[in-house]
């Protein structure tokens, strides 16, 4: 067996499981693997902060299906990761963290930036380890990718002490090969049970979850639902799963992210399916209306999640993809009467009970910035948006058709997610056109990745809302009638966002009117690709514009005009 150096096995794992480019920003502690890296196939992009090294490896992840990587040195290097790992496992996304560490006889002794990294880890992560032998080294990642891909995906933290990185190791990669993933299957009996559940409904819906996405189980969830002609409803993370121009998609349930319509839809259906779905709290709203008298089946991959927020009718530990395909195959034998009156009903909802997103008022308004996406943009784009009204708005109004085209930072809503994120999925996507909606606050708490970007060309556009405000929190406050420090307006034009952009290497154009939108985005769509950099259009909305939410499906609140159902 030959004898290498402990990081070269490593580098050897990852470029062997896939990974072909890597986010990080070198320190003393990690040195060992940077000189591992040196000539190899992987790329690395120099990050401004570690916090962007976990959120370009999240949307490098959620792209294309694989375990992302982010590298930092040791202290706070690992520290500033923890917002990017809880975001990975809050949203079931596959990643690893590799952070150095000070050398083992040293933990104990304060050492320079020494920190229990692997402690502070340990809540938002699948597995935080540090690895304490050599010989460990290769089997640890492999390890390390096999867990982060594993029933639900999530992150991984690899802590490495200096000393342990720096020795030699018998170890031969051309034997070597990653460990097997095992699908988990449903047990038949059960999809025999869910089956005649779904036959005897008269109003069936099936919700559409992040864990479709995640299954890669789009074709067997259109396929299942045309069979059975059951409308498909997607919750926030399952956005793109099935197209929103089918015939039988029923829309997103919520009380923030949703359509009237579909809220309608979800309150006369009489049994849901839910696939690969946690029933977050912003999407079932109150549990006594959400479950009203309807029937429930939960497919989840993850047994614990089954009963978390309430108990199902049949409960089905299943990878999405399994699940579908096994209900398939048990429908052969089985006599399926279609729901024709039930179909219709829904797109009469869809007819009767429309927001709109037309207004040429002035100042703009938020509705009318997603029709011009929608109206702009194509099927192939790829989207990015993070946490606050203009997320709600997007969910609401934008349209998505396929897979991994729509990415959301669902539960955790770190803010300053779509610029890092945004560079992950371009460059697992370089020929894709990649699209950021981003508020005009959480634009500048990453905003240095922009200088990754640049330096890298990874060209993308971003579309601001710009409301000169915290506008999530100014509507929340309502509640408490109050309006206070979220006002982030100042002078005459508070913070010029162009002029960023510039100092960035890039370049953008501010929108004060609802004719000039369409035009920007199209300019900026073709400065984008002549300059391989980020371009923004910053659209200047109505600065105390609401979104519709509510407390529960039944008692959403509309803040502009509509249709009455």
């Amino acid at each position: 067996m030959p004898r290498i150096p402990a990081m070269q096995a490593v580098v050897d794992v990852l470029e062997s499981e896939g990974v072909d480019t890597v986010f990080g920003c070198p320190g003393a502690a990690i040195l060992p693997l940077y000189n591992a890296l040196q000539g190899r196939a992987i790329e690395h992009l120099i990050v401004r902060h570690e916090e962007g090294a976990t959120h370009m490896a999240d949307g490098w992840a959620r792209t294309n299906g694989n375990v992302g990587v982010a590298i930092g040195t040791s202290g706070p290097a690992g520290t500033n990761m923890i917002t990017g790992l809880y975001t990975a496992h809050a949203d079931s996304i596959p990643m690893i963290c590799i952070t150095g560490q000070a050398a083992t006889t040293k933990l104990h002794q304060e050492a320079f930036q020494a920190v229990d990294i692997v402690e502070i880890a340990k809540p938002v992560t699948k597995w935080a380890v540090q690895v304490k032998e050599a010989a460990q080294l290769p089997w640890i990642f492999r390890e390390a990718f096999r867990v982060a891909r594993s029933g639900r995906p999530g992150p991984v933290l690899i802590d490495l002490p200096i000393d342990v990185q720096k020795q030699d190791i018998e170890w031969d990669s051309s034997i070597d090969s990653p460990l097997p993933v095992t699908a988990v299957k449903p047990a038949s009996a059960r999809v025999e049970r869910a089956l005649d559940l779904l036959l005897a409904a008269e109003r069936p819906i099936i919700l559409a979850g992040g864990g479709v996405i995640l299954g890669e189980a789009g074709e067997q969830l259109r396929a299942a639902a045309e069979r059975l002609d059951v409308p498909v409803q997607v919750t926030l993370m399952g956005k793109g799963s099935f197209p929103e121009d089918h015939e039988l998609f029923a829309g997103m349930a919520g009380i923030q992210t949703s359509q009237r319509w579909a809220n309608a839809a979800f309150l006369e259906s009489d049994l849901v399916l839910a696939l690969g779905a946690r029933f977050g709290d912003r999407h079932t709203g109150e549990l006594s209306v959400y479950r009203g008298d309807r029937k429930f089946i939960h497919v989840d991959i993850e047994p614990t999640q089954l009963g978390k927020v309430f108990g199902p009718d049949l409960g089905i530990v299943s990878d999405t993809r399994e699940f579908l395909d096994a209900l398939l195959a048990a429908l052969d034998a089985r006599e399926v009467a279609p729901r024709r009156e039930w179909v219709g009903r829904i797109a009469e909802l869809k007819e009767a009970l429309p927001r709109r997103d037309d207004f040429d008022t002035l100042p703009i308004k938020a509705p009318r910035v997603f029709k011009e996406i929608n109206e702009t943009f194509g099927e192939d784009t790829y989207f990015v948006t993070a946490i606050g009204l203009y997320q709600i708005w997007s969910g609401q109004f934008q349209k998505a058709h396929k897979p991994r085209h729509y990415q959301v930072c669902g539960q955790a809503g770190p803010l300053g997610w779509e610029i890092p994120a945004a560079i992950g999925v371009k460059k697992a996507r370089p020929e894709a056109e990649v699209v950021g909606v981003v508020g005009d606050y959480s634009f500048q708490f990453l905003v240095e990745e922009l200088a990754v970007a640049a330096q890298y060309d990874v060209g993308f556009v971003l579309i601001m809302l710009n409301n000169e405000y915290l506008g999530l929190i100014r509507q929340a406050e309502t509640g408490y009638d109050m309006n206070f420090e979220v006002d982030i307006h100042y002078d005459s034009n508070g913070t010029d966002n162009v002029k960023i952009m510039e100092a960035y290497g890039c370049s953008g154009t501010r929108v004060h009117e609802p004719a000039e939108i369409r035009t920007s985005l199209e300019w900026a769509r073709k400065e984008a690709e002549r300059t391989s950099r980020p371009v923004l259009v910053e659209i200047m909305i109505e600065r105390e514009g609401n979104a519709a939410m509510g407390a529960a499906l039944d008692a959403v609140r509309e803040f502009e005009p509509v249709v009455s159902a």
